[in-house]
């Protein structure tokens, strides 16, 4: 069976095909990163507005691209929360419509579950129950999983997640917008030396990074200028801070439920320090995406369609776009 699925939940537009919820056939994103580094983040009406202009090219694209016909698609997935309303509106509204012209069934699909499913596109079969961790721009959550659609929240951030601690930490070194990618190229190949807070909140599943950022920029403001060798230290040093809490955490709790397996997803999974924390220190198999499927895209939604649909979920065109949307 093949699924489309469509995302815009923030400032990426995608469109992809997937079979049987593990083939892609297509998977397309159109980046509008270019457009909000000039503003040091995403302006919620631009990324709307680019949307609009983007998302029907994209989706005809996606369909070509996977050589399929209208006829041979099953259903259209579209993720309707959480996110920026007016970018959920367009992609709720474009697979409305593409089910109501082609009869097809529509399923929507929630973003952080979606993030989930980019793990079933390695073509790995995954144990239940398993442990899945979260990390994003919005969102650094911990959610044991024991079957399909059948999630636990066991823990979240208390302030700032892990993709908006990036961010900020980026802004307060001046170095430029996402902030993930630029520090983790900045802090490449340099051994961190300062000394930053780490968040254990013991007794507590859940993740603090405003400590962290609290920290950094006071350190900024006590220096009489930023040298280059002090800024790839400092950001290899928050960099550290954030993956060694992430991985640490993580392991406790996968350990204590005595999981099968640690599912990592979302935009910061696809940094190679926090990949690579994983890998060394976990006694559990830890499946990761490629880091294309780390970040915002169709596929994802896609394929968690599949599953969905499989279930027996189906959405009538009332569906809404529920910003606020969590996962539980």
């Amino acid at each position: 069976m093949k699924i489309l699925g469509i995302e815009t939940s923030c400032d990426e537009t995608a469109a992809a095909v997937v079979e049987d919820g593990r083939i892609t056939l297509s998977n397309i994103v159109s980046s509008q990163v270019d457009i909000h580094a000039r503003y040091g983040g995403i302006v919620p009406e631009v990324a709307s507005r680019q949307h609009m202009l983007t998302i029907l090219p994209v989706v005809e694209q996606a369909v070509s691209q996977a050589e399929v016909t209208w006829k041979g698609i099953g259903a259209v997935a579209v993720t309707y929360g959480p996110g920026l309303s007016g970018s959920l509106l367009v992609g709720v509204n474009v697979a409305k419509a593409l089910a109501l012209t082609y009869a097809l069934p529509l399923i929507g699909i929630n973003h952080l579950e979606a993030h989930i499913y980019a793990n079933w596109l390695n073509g790995k079969d995954i144990l239940f129950p398993c442990l899945c961790l979260i990390v994003s721009g919005g969102h650094s959550d911990l959610v044991l999983m024991v079957g399909h659609g059948k999630y636990s929240r066991i823990g979240r951030t208390r302030d700032d997640a892990a993709g908006e601690a990036f961010d900020k930490g980026a802004r307060i070194l001046s170095l430029g917008y996402p902030g993930g990618p630029v520090i983790e190229a900045t802090a490449r190949d340099v051994v961190p030396t300062i000394a930053l807070p780490r968040a254990w909140l013991r007794g507590s599943n859940d993740f603090s990074f405003s400590g962290l950022k609290t920290a950094l920029l006071h350190l900024v403001r006590a220096r009489e200028s930023l040298d280059h060798f002090w800024v790839t230290d400092a950001a290899a040093s928050y960099q550290q801070a954030i993956v060694e809490v992430l991985a640490s955490k993580t392991i406790a709790v996968a350990r204590a439920l005595d999981v099968k397996e640690i599912l990592l997803s979302g935009g910061v999974a696809a940094n190679s320090a926090l990949r690579d924390q994983f890998i060394r220190r976990s006694p559990l198999p830890v499946i990761i995406p490629p880091p294309s499927l780390c970040t915002d895209n169709a596929a994802m939604v896609a394929a968690c369609g599949y599953y969905r649909f499989q279930s027996g979920h189906i959405d009538c065109c009332e569906l809404d776009v529920v910003p606020g949307l969590g996962i539980s």
